[in-house]
């Protein structure tokens, strides 16, 4: 069995505060994490079932004023 990996935020630019995202690599389906301010970095949470066993995902990062940054990266 497979222990669920970690993604970990640290610096995040925009107005707090942040609705937290994790999406597949093709940008759907997305699970939303939880809402963050600027105080709570860095942050650090578990990749949610049932998407935990794969290994490319997207951040998807929302702030108060709807701008929306999104980076994709491996889990190792």
């Amino acid at each position: 069995m497979n222990m669920p990996s970690s993604v970990q935020v640290n610096n995040i630019t925009g107005t707090t505060p942040f609705d937290i995202y994790l999406c597949m690599s093709g940008g759907t389906p997305c699970y939303y994490i939880t809402q963050i301010n600027t105080i709570d970095l860095p942050y650090t949470f578990d990749i949610p079932y049932p998407i935990q066993n794969f290994k490319y995902y997207c951040l998807r990062i929302i702030d108060y004023d709807g701008c929306e940054i999104t980076n994709c990266f491996n889990v190792i």
